[in-house]
């Protein structure tokens, strides 16, 4: 009976030491992949910060009118072209 309750005894060690392999190992791997996303993260949230900036600039009006001017040679309707339609 004892022998039978030292091999269940020493088996469960065994066991019990291999799942807390199995866990570490499992952790330093989560771990890197989590560390490699913050990366990934940071990168994207700076590339998202200079998109924003880069929207900003193109999107005020004096800009377009000088990129329309300038590089497709478009010019403002005289006040006498403008027709403005009431709702």
């Amino acid at each position: 009976m004892t022998r039978v309750l030292l091999v269940i005894v020493i088996v469960a060690s065994i066991a019990s030491a291999i799942g807390v392999v199995y866990a570490r190992h499992q952790h330093r791997v989560l771990f890197v992949q989590l560390n490699k996303l913050d990366r990934e993260r940071d990168e994207l949230n700076i590339e998202f910060g200079r998109l924003q900036l880069e929207q900003a600039t193109v999107a005020e009006s004096t800009r377009v009118e000088q990129i329309a001017r300038d590089r497709l040679g478009m010019k403002s309707p005289e006040s006498a072209d403008v027709v403005v339609i009431r709702p």
